[in-house]
């Protein structure tokens, strides 16, 4: 009896993909990407820019409109760094000379590259981290106002994913190890020629950043920034390129890929669509109420004779200019410590963030002009322009000064600072205490000669109830226009300035 025994066919069987293998790629190569040299120098200088940056910006006092934007430019420097690093990790395999290996793991080279974009993300929520950190610490500093924009704190995360997405793709695109550092190079190389050339066009929105060319703070319903659409492009940047990486890596045949990157692209350009648009028409309307009457939208309040009329954000800040008004007046002469003043909030917004137009002088008697940064510099200015007032009665009187009273003036506005000769420096231009100068103004400048800046020194330097004294008893002819310096000094015991030291008063 023959007994017959069937062979069972040989079945090929090919390995199942697993999900599971590309996170666990991903979370290998995560780790490596945040322990390369070039990240961790670039979250290092990231980390000491914020502190440093930080713990002094905006004077103490920040508008969060401005803080969200202050904290785009540092993850660009992360950006670039994983940039490379991802770049270089994708490229390890065939610097090694191990894609031949790869045919007989579980994952496909497109799922590889999945796990490679995957890797990207924890690197843009430690970014992300730091935004938050940075813009918190600015949040919670006692002179914050304003509002901050979501969209805005997105940019720098974004613009991290957007760059280490870019990197994979590269390296998808061209196995040459030189092409990510080519590519940051032309990136900054970009950078550098839109600012300068295309600073002002819907072209500088196709940078992941985009900054403004004024220093000015306007109230965050005037800045006209597409913050959402720009978030929204970079989003769909990222997306696209990151699909385009797996694309290429093989996932051409899944309609699923196919149909991301049809639909990421879409996303990019509808963003792309909707930041090149003009700012909003009530936006505008809205900017030259502002400008050109801000008692329509102001908030007044009264306090002790001085009436305080700020833009809904800043009501909070009335009380810091008070302190200064306070300090002005009580070492003003007769009928001045008394003088009815109107401190109002000023800004020309019609023009956006995109210039710094020079504020004109009040002609209203008594009512002086404060901006919307304040903290550092701004006090001393803001103090001169109070104590101006004081003296001459009208803003748009004080520019005209250049006699002795230009003395009184600056005596007034620095003796009750805290350090009175560091607020002499700070409210000059060139940051001197010694010979003539230029007196930044909120308005227009005032001028300082040399024998007003011998005189004020001086005065400073005295005991500051001597002068008040002095200042009070003699207040009626050191306010009189045309006041000579030289009397000045006469009546205040001091010296009366060489004639080679005092510069021509009137010119």
């Amino acid at each position: 009896m023959t007994t017959t025994l069937d062979t069972p066919a040989v079945v090929a069987a090919r390995p199942r993909a697993s999900w599971a293998a590309v996170f666990a790629l991903a979370r290998f190569e995560a780790r490596r990407l945040l322990l390369r040299m070039p990240v961790l120098v670039a979250f290092a200088v990231y980390l000491a820019w914020i502190v440093w940056r930080t713990r002094d910006s905006f004077g103490g006092f920040p508008a969060l409109q401005d803080a969200d934007r202050a904290t785009q430019g540092g993850p660009l420097l992360v950006g670039l760094a994983v940039l490379l690093s991802a770049n270089h990790a994708v490229l390890r395999s065939g610097r090694y000379g191990t894609d031949r290996h790869f045919a007989v793991l579980v994952l496909q080279p497109w799922r590889r590259t999945v796990a490679h974009l995957l890797s990207v993300v924890p690197v843009t929520l430690l970014a992300t981290v730091c935004v938050a950190g940075q813009f918190t610490w600015e949040a919670l500093k006692p002179g914050a106002v304003g509002h901050g924009s979501p969209a805005e704190l997105l940019v720098g995360p974004l613009s991290v994913l957007l760059l280490g997405a870019f990197g994979v793709l590269l390296a998808r695109l061209l196995a040459a190890p030189l092409a990510a550092p080519l590519l940051i190079v032309f990136l900054l190389l970009f950078s550098v020629f839109t600012s300068g050339f295309g600073g002002q066009g819907w072209s500088r929105w196709l940078m992941p950043v985009v900054g403004e060319g004024s220093s000015h703070t306007l109230p965050s319903d005037l800045l006209g920034r597409p913050a959402a659409w720009h978030a929204l492009y970079l989003a769909g940047l990222a997306l696209s390129a990151a699909l385009l990486a797996v694309l290429l890596s093989g996932g051409a045949r899944l309609r699923t890929v196919q149909a991301g990157v049809a639909g990421a692209v879409a996303l990019t350009l509808v963003g792309a669509v909707g930041q090149s648009r003009d700012v909003p028409q009530e936006t505008s309307e809205a900017r030259t109420r502002v400008s050109v009457a801000p008692e329509k939208v102001q908030h007044c309040d009264e306090r002790d004779g001085t009436t305080y009329c700020a833009f809904p954000e800043w009501t909070p800040r009335t009380g810091d200019w008070a302190e200064v008004v306070d300090g002005v007046r009580s070492l003003a002469g007769p009928g001045a410590q008394d003088r009815p003043l109107v401190v109002r909030q000023r800004v020309d917004a019609r023009y956006g963030l995109d210039s710094d137009p020079l504020l004109a002088p009040s002609a209203r008697p008594g009512e002086v002009t404060v901006g919307t940064a304040w903290g550092g510099n701004r006090i001393p200015e803001f103090a001169t322009a109070v104590a101006g007032v004081l003296v001459t009665g009208k803003e748009e009187a004080v520019s005209g000064i250049c006699d002795g009273r230009m003395v009184t003036v600056m005596w007034l506005a620095l003796a009750d600072l805290p350090d009175p000769m560091a607020g002499l420096r700070s409210v000059r231009l060139d940051d001197s205490d010694t010979g003539s100068a230029i007196v930044v103004s909120q308005t227009e400048p005032l001028r300082m000669s040399a024998a007003h800046t011998e005189l004020v020194r001086e005065l400073l330097q005295r005991p500051r109830n001597e002068t008040a004294a002095q200042v009070r008893s003699n207040w009626a002819e050191l306010t009189a226009p045309d006041v000579t310096t030289d009397r000045v000094a006469q009546m205040l015991g001091l010296d009366v300035p060489e004639p080679d030291e005092e510069e021509d008063e009137c010119l």
